[in-house]
């Protein structure tokens, strides 16, 4: 008996350690960290549109040579006459040892292809001497690299290689969004019609005429002189002179007025004298 009591005991001890086992709280799991959210990327702002389209007869900047504007002008198949021009002036040996040398501020070539030489009045070219053709082909030329987008940022009048004096060199720049960029010379109203070749330090662009600058049309006139007492003075001596002239004009004519009158008066006296001699002797 005593041992079925004991049993029960010890079944009923067990049986309520399990059940507590069995209803007590799970230990509460440890909370998770935010998961990390990725960072939102910057808008990239927009490249500037360009202002001069690609030709399709661009040379490609990775089989070109920037230092050498021959190859390029070439590729184009469009620019003989300019070639020949650059040439001849020695100027093309000018930029391509500049494109060398200075790698900082770059050179911007406006090119007018072979047709637009040919709306030149025939024999200008010949008609210019060597000083004008230099001035010609640097006119064409900006000291500086000018991209496609940043021709609405030049200010007016644009500084070229021949100088930038706004009454005899003006070039000015004009660009009116649409892919248009138009130039005024004071003697040609031009377009910029495409980009040839551009890379980060020479920019070499297509346009359809010839840039004649002011200075060939001028005509050097001199200021006219203020009147002055020197100028005046040799006219006053004239008449001066005119005066004494008529003076002695009028001198000798009454010289030669009294001259007659005395012989005439010697005359007459002698006549008289012979009379009265005559009447003597009678």
């Amino acid at each position: 008996m005593m041992k079925q009591v004991v049993l029960f005991s010890f079944s009923l001890f067990f049986l309520l350690f399990s059940s507590t086992i069995a209803i007590s709280p799970a230990p509460a799991a440890a909370p998770k960290s935010p998961a990390k959210t990725p960072p939102t990327p910057k808008a990239t702002a927009p490249s500037p549109k360009p202002l001069v389209p690609t030709l399709p007869q661009s040379p490609d900047s990775s089989d070109s040579t920037p230092d050498d504007i021959t190859k390029i002008l070439r590729k184009a198949k469009i620019f003989s006459v300019l070639i020949r021009l650059l040439k001849t002036t020695e100027i093309m040996n000018n930029i391509n040892s500049q494109l060398i040398t200075a790698k900082n501020g770059g050179i911007t070539i406006l090119a007018p292809d072979d047709s637009a030489f040919s709306h030149l009045k025939a024999g200008f070219l010949n008609s210019l001497n060597e000083n004008q053709k230099i001035e010609l082909c640097q006119f064409h030329i900006l000291p500086q690299y000018v991209s496609s987008s940043n021709f609405d940022s030049l200010s007016n009048p644009v500084q070229t290689v021949a100088g930038k004096d706004p009454v005899r060199l003006p070039l000015n720049v004009n660009a009116l969004g649409n892919s248009i960029v138009n130039i005024s010379t004071g003697v040609v109203n031009a377009s910029i019609i495409g980009v040839v070749y551009s890379d980060r330090n020479l920019a070499v662009y297509h346009v359809d005429k010839v840039l004649l600058p002011l200075d060939f049309f001028l005509t050097a006139k001199a200021p006219a002189l203020a009147p002055s007492l020197s100028a005046k003075a040799p006219k006053a001596a004239k008449e001066n002179s005119s005066a004494e002239d008529e003076d002695e004009t009028n001198q000798d004519k009454d010289n030669k007025s009294g001259a007659v009158s005395l012989v005439k008066t010697t005359f007459m006296s002698l006549g008289v004298a012979l009379v009265a001699i005559g009447m003597m002797w009678s």
